[in-house]
């Protein structure tokens, strides 16, 4: 289904004034039909640079993206995305911002609705169709996006950050929401995270990244059997693999946090 083949991507190449920043090293996936696949690694890693190169929003330096055998260069009709930030338009009822891509695409009004409400109904959000964004809470809104994406057929679902700006009470319940959508669309999902708990908790497989530059340390399998709910995170099994997975990530971590200081320590002395 998604094909990324050492992808790499290198900043101010074309800038003589600015030092080269290598983003993403050598990033290599392979993600198959209807796979749920996490990704997790320090910050400054790379995480969002690889989405938005696999989305098509920016190019890579070196490698390639491909969905289902055709290469991504620039955006592509099999794939949504879903970012940190809600991005509902808030001039639009809920109905109309989940029909938005719909009515971009030349949708007829009868279909687009029928279609727009479909994905209302399978978010939760049954009855708050006439509804501003801004008459919603932030979990509201974000299941309006996540319709909104899901409405126009993807077959890939590119999640960035979706839930980081939730409370974990409403992480944990959008989660829990998210597996639901996924079982009943068979959509393939990628999901950018910093929350290990929330991986482990949705995924099949989790990729760690090095970093800066960012690369694949480790993928690890999960094979925590479905459904996990609560109940599952309380496991032995499920804590175990959270401690596997910060193993993992912990000197990554810290490699982050230096390579931060030391960018703005370099900052302050340029001033």
């Amino acid at each position: 289904m998604l094909e990324i083949d050492s992808v790499s991507k290198v900043y101010g190449l074309n800038d003589s004034k600015v030092s080269t920043i290598t983003a993403l090293e050598d990033i290599a996936l392979t993600v198959e039909d209807g796979e749920f696949v996490s990704i997790i690694g320090p910050t400054g890693c790379g995480k969002s640079t690889l989405f938005e190169v696999i989305g098509g929003l920016i190019e890579s330096t070196g490698g390639d993206v491909q969905v289902n055998g055709e290469p991504v260069d620039g955006p592509h009709p099999d794939i949504g995305m879903v970012f940190q930030d809600h991005s509902t338009f808030p001039w639009l009822s809920v109905l109309e911002n989940v029909a938005f891509g719909l009515k971009m695409s030349g949708v007829p009004k009868a279909e687009r609705r029928e279609r727009a409400q479909e994905m209302i109904d399978l978010v939760g959000l049954s009855g708050f169709e006439d509804a501003s964004p801004t008459e919603l809470s932030g979990g509201m809104n974000q299941r309006v996006a996540i319709a909104r994406t899901l409405v126009m057929e993807p077959d890939i679902v590119l999640m960035d950050e979706p839930f980081g700006a939730l409370d974990e009470q409403t992480r944990l319940i959008l989660g829990e929401e998210l597996l639901r959508i996924w079982r009943e669309t068979e959509a393939t999902i990628l999901f950018v995270t910093h929350n290990i708990n929330e991986a482990v908790q949705l995924s099949d497989r989790i990729a760690v990244m090095s970093a800066r530059p960012g690369s694949f340390k480790s993928i690890v399998d999960n094979n925590i059997p479905r459904p996990r709910d609560d109940d599952t995170m309380s496991t032995d099994a499920f804590n175990d693999l959270v401690q596997q997975l910060w193993d993992e990530l912990k000197e990554e971590s810290r490699k982050g946090l230096e390579q931060k200081a030391n960018s703005s320590q370099s900052e302050e002395a340029s001033q």
